[in-house]
């Protein structure tokens, strides 16, 4: 994640202040948990895998 990170601001990017960075970092996050579909959990994304999670353990 944090090469992710780097290569989607920093690496790309030139940050006039802190606070552009944060703003597009808020973003990007947002983007990649609700959007970004991973094969390392099952194709769901971020957002998506833990919300099962926690359902699941509620069952338990």
């Amino acid at each position: 994640m944090n090469r992710t990170l780097k290569e989607a601001t920093v690496q790309r990017y030139h940050y006039q202040t802190t606070a552009e960075l944060n703003e597009y970092l808020q973003t990007f996050l947002l983007a990649y948990n609700h959007a970004k579909l991973l094969k390392t959990l099952c194709g769901l994304t971020p957002h998506e895998f833990v919300y099962a999670m926690t359902e699941k353990s509620r069952y338990i």
